[in-house]
């Protein structure tokens, strides 16, 4: 579904990217994990085509994003949900009107069509009887909720998660992460999640990639990134994770070697 070839971006003097590559298959969420600034939503906004690489190519479901103009590029964009750091919500809009933003922004849906679209996204992320609340008036979890149905009132075939739960508590963060969880689930997207929350991401996704100087260190799963002897993906983990260097044996796989049957 989403395919990076050889991706390089510099701003300025700076080289962010240096030749990423990486493959999201259709239905997974892959974990994108790394030190700050190493360039994790660089390569969010190259998939959503908000950036352009120096080189290299991004293709979506087998279309080159580079390519696209125009009404191709807003159908690609119309089949991709984005949600922003920040939430990102306008302040002079209440929750409804946040969330109708897209519908009537992008759609010819009429008003009724909308209405029952936004209520339902929104009991999908427990915001029902909140519709009326400005982002002013509302915590910093239910502002990611809002955002969250925002992205998807469209029913996105991708979802672009950019550090959903930043600046919230343990226990709404674990709220949110659930949440996408429980969406995935219903709807089956193909998403990427840059988060630093590890231990509860790793029991959403299906795939973890590092990011590490501008290049893709570690492709795997959850488990193997757990037991991998790369110094610098263990030390990230462990220090991520908070777990004692020592502690890290338990995760370790028995090597046994193997002979002849």
């Amino acid at each position: 579904m989403i395919q990076m070839e050889n991706l390089h971006k510099s701003f300025q003097d700076l080289e962010v990217l240096k030749g990423v590559s990486l493959q999201v298959e259709k239905g997974e969420i892959l974990a994108l994990i790394g030190g700050s600034g190493h360039g994790k939503t660089v390569i969010l906004k190259h998939v959503a085509g908000l950036m352009k690489p120096d080189r290299g190519r991004v293709y979506v479901n087998g279309k080159d994003v580079y390519k696209l103009r125009g009404d191709e590029l807003e159908q690609l964009r119309s089949h991709l949900g984005f949600l922003f750091q920040s939430g990102a919500l306008f302040s002079s809009l209440n929750v409804f009107d946040n969330v109708a933003f897209p519908l009537r922004e992008k759609t010819r849906l009429g008003e009724r069509e909308i209405r029952e679209k936004v209520i339902n996204v929104l009991e999908q992320v427990g915001l029902s009887g909140a519709e009326d609340k400005y982002p002013a008036q509302i915590s910093g979890g239910m502002i990611k909720r809002t955002a969250l149905a925002r992205s998807l009132v469209r029913n996105p075939e991708i979802m672009l998660f950019d550090e959903p739960t930043t600046g919230l508590d343990p226990v709404i963060a674990h709220i949110i992460l659930d949440l996408i969880k429980s969406v995935h689930k219903d709807l089956g997207f193909t998403g990427i999640i840059v988060s630093h929350e590890l231990s509860r991401v790793f029991q959403i996704v299906q795939k973890v990639a590092m990011l590490h100087e501008g290049l893709i260190l570690f492709v795997g799963t959850p488990e193997e990134i757990m037991v991998s002897r790369d110094p610098v993906v263990r030390q990230f983990v462990t220090e991520a994770l908070r777990i004692p260097s020592s502690a890290m044996r338990s995760f370790d796989r028995e090597e046994k070697p193997r002979g002849k049957e």
